[in-house]
């Protein structure tokens, strides 16, 4: 396989080919290393490449297949990991000279889930220090740019997975999502970001951002993502709040036939065709200032569900902004990172992160409690809207990829550039965001799906129908 179109393919198809013969793990590690060798000093996707280790891996699954051994759905595929995530031995900053030297002494929940399905862990991607910002720039390991624009940023937090992702680097790639830092990046880079229902997938070390932060899939295709989803979703004994095994195929869940949704345990009601789900759109949740492109682009994907056959209207769930609220549970758990250290380490931090810690240790239990009842009334708010819809639909961002100047909030303050997000973070609920088409300037444009708690087929099934009728994956940024 050229390693041009090697770098694109997807993991479904790179599986596929390890476990019939037709290509070998250390051909797919060797092309897309010769990949990152080319490509990651414009991108800036890899804190930390895994070079000898990948490698080793890469020989033993190819020897795995070679004797027959039974082999894992995601056998000698190599995934990127956000620099947040705990693998044996790797250092694992969160993108901070604060933690700089620390090694992973254990693997994390998700990590060990990876390498029993016999994926390849490649390397460490870049994120913002403790992923305080949807930008894509850290202290420790400066700027990571936009495949599609080396002047914009990826988004944050998970700005390395996507990077990495849309230049071509690996074909699925692990982010986790606060206030948006899987869906943000997802967007801006023309990828599939998805953040499950909250404890769907378990986390250890837990986050301390009071139940916000999600771990996820990202990849170039809905299916890879049901397919990782399937991998690393359970719970772990050392995750208080993760939930029971899952019920489905998460990635049976992609095709529109209620019989494909077979599968251990599967239950007979999980799966509804996707001309049956009452889809819901709002431009603007009653609240988000949308730049007028973007909107246009989104309503035009939205429409896709009608054409598909959806009862389909529209219709804003009708809670109030509550940025106020997701800002205090994401920055109060990143700030318990740093606030001991913020006298000897100031200077070698943030200073947005800096003024946020500042920010955060003035306020009170009162303050939590506030923004407790906020998070209260959101999901109140979205169980009333599932009584008559089964999906929101909305613009994943309230723009395309802004510029590198780490001052820039062109559409707000805050948050409020990413008004769509946050939201589903308060309420746990599933969310992907999907590519929908691309500005007059070629920027990528996402398109967000919103479901239920536990409903992330229902989610996955309708990305997947949007996929197919209206396809994405032929696009290459330039950089590429």
């Amino acid at each position: 396989m050229d390693v041009n179109e090697l770098g694109f393919a997807s993991a479904l198809d790179l599986a596929a080919g390890v476990r019939a013969g037709r290509i070998s793990p250390t051909d797919i590690v060797e092309g897309l290393f010769g990949r990152i060798e080319r490509l990651n000093p414009a991108v800036n996707a890899f804190c930390v490449v895994l070079a000898d280790e990948a490698q080793a891996a890469a020989r033993d699954a190819e020897q795995a297949v070679q004797r027959g051994d039974p082999l894992g759905p995601l056998h000698g595929v190599p995934v990127a990991i956000k620099d947040q995530m705990n693998v044996t031995g790797v250092r694992v900053s969160f993108g901070s000279k604060l933690l700089e030297d620390v090694v992973a002494t254990e693997d994390a929940p998700v990590i060990a889930r990876l390498r029993a399905a016999g994926a390849i862990i490649i390397g460490m991607t870049t994120m913002p220090e403790f992923g305080w910002q949807g930008h894509s720039w850290s202290p420790l390991h400066g700027m990571t740019v936009n495949p599609w624009n080396p002047e914009r940023t990826t988004g944050g937090s998970s700005s390395g997975s996507a990077a990495a992702l849309a230049a071509g680097l690996v074909p699925i790639a692990l982010g986790s999502d606060g206030a948006g830092s899987i869906r943000m990046p997802a967007s801006f880079c023309g990828l599939v970001g998805l953040k499950p229902t909250y404890g769907r997938v378990a986390m250890y070390p837990v986050s301390a951002s009071e139940l916000v932060t999600h771990y996820g899939p990202m990849a170039r295709t809905v299916r890879d993502a049901a397919l990782m989803l399937d991998v690393i979703a359970g719970p772990d004994p050392r995750d208080p709040f993760c939930l029971p095994p899952p019920t489905e195929s998460y990635l049976a869940a992609c095709d529109d036939d209620d019989a494909a949704k077979r599968g251990p345990g599967a239950s007979a009601s999980a799966g509804r065709a996707v001309r049956e789900l009452r889809i819901g759109w709002s431009p603007d949740l009653g609240y988000a200032v949308v730049d007028p492109e973007v909107a246009g682009i989104a309503r035009a994907a939205a429409q896709r569900f009608a054409e598909l056959g959806c009862p389909f209207d529209e219709a804003s769930p009708g809670f109030a902004d509550p940025i106020w609220a997701a800002d205090q549970f994401l920055w109060a758990g990143a700030a318990t990172r740093a606030a001991d250290r913020l006298v000897e380490m100031a200077d070698q931090m943030d200073p947005g992160f800096v003024q946020a810690v500042r920010m955060m240790a003035e306020r009170t239990l009162f303050d939590t409690a506030r923004a407790r009842q906020v998070r209260y009334d959101v999901a109140a708010r979205m169980a009333e809207f599932w009584g008559t819809h089964d999906l929101l639909v909305t613009p994943t961002m309230a723009g395309p990829p802004f510029g590198l100047d780490r001052t820039e909030r062109p559409y707000g303050p805050s948050l409020g550039w990413s008004p769509f997000t946050y939201p589903f973070n308060l309420t746990g609920e599933p969310a992907i965001s999907v590519p929908c088409g691309w500005t007059e300037a070629g920027l990528p444009v996402g398109l967000q799906i919103v479901g239920p708690r536990f409903a992330e087929g229902r989610v996955l099934r309708a990305a997947a129908a949007f996929e197919a009728a209206q396809p994405w994956s032929d696009r290459r940024p330039p950089l590429c």
